[in-house]
């Protein structure tokens, strides 16, 4: 016990040196752009691939997917109308910062979408290939805006707002609209793509909680 405190002391004074100050722990506009362009790509083309296989996915992703094999409207442009209703409950749980923010970020996925069939075009051959690396793309891209102080908006913001009012956890909402999400799906999709839309909405769940801890990342 002696042995583990002398080795402790001097290691949380060498961590408390090296631990960003002020603001030099706070990502700059410049970081932030960058990190809004990665989280776009990556969102973006993990719709591109659930669509192409012609699956769906949990949360407003989901619902934008369902839409467009109900309507045929384009992923990006539906992902911002979706949105549209929950701005309200984004601004009263997260504040204005990150309500620009997703407003920003929600914009920049409708001109992805609506840029992506004219320079690209993706063909899935494997629906269990295009489950696993669609759920990991857009769980990566939710995970860099997270670190920015952004996100997608939509059913996280119910989950945080009701965690709020003190109705529900914001975990248990979450899962209560990702089934939501996915019994909609069960309208416009067969059982085999219904079931690998699951294995997608699993996927990205657990890339979240694999990956974003409050509290293990310092950056802002």
């Amino acid at each position: 016990m002696l042995a583990f405190m002398d080795i402790s002391k001097p290691a949380a004074r060498l961590a408390e040196k090296l631990k960003p100050q002020g603001d030099a722990r706070k990502h700059t506009r410049l970081e932030d752009a960058v990190a809004f362009c990665i989280a776009v790509v990556l969102i973006g083309l993990g719709l591109a691939l659930l669509q192409a296989a012609g699956l769906a996915t949990g949360g407003v992703a989901g619902i934008a997917l369902i839409l467009h094999f109900a309507l045929g409207w384009p992923t990006g442009v539906l992902f911002l109308l979706v949105n549209l209703p929950f701005y309200a409950l984004v601004y009263r749980t997260m504040g204005a910062e990150f309500t620009l923010k997703t407003l920003i970020v929600n914009a920049m996925l409708a001109g992805f979408g609506a840029l992506a069939p004219h320079v690209f075009a993706l063909q899935s051959k494997s629906g269990v290939f295009a489950a696993l690396a669609g759920g990991v793309l857009l769980g990566m891209g939710v995970l860099a805006l997270a670190r920015h102080k952004a996100s997608v908006g939509g059913t996280s913001a119910l989950a945080l707002y009701a965690q709020e009012r003190g109705w529900l956890r914001a975990g248990h909402v979450q899962a209560l609209t990702d089934f939501l999400v996915l019994a909609a799906a069960a309208t416009v999709l067969d059982l085999e793509h219904l079931a690998l839309s699951v294995l997608s909405a699993l996927t990205l769940s657990v890339v979240l909680v694999l990956n974003h801890k409050p509290g293990r990342y310092a950056g802002f």
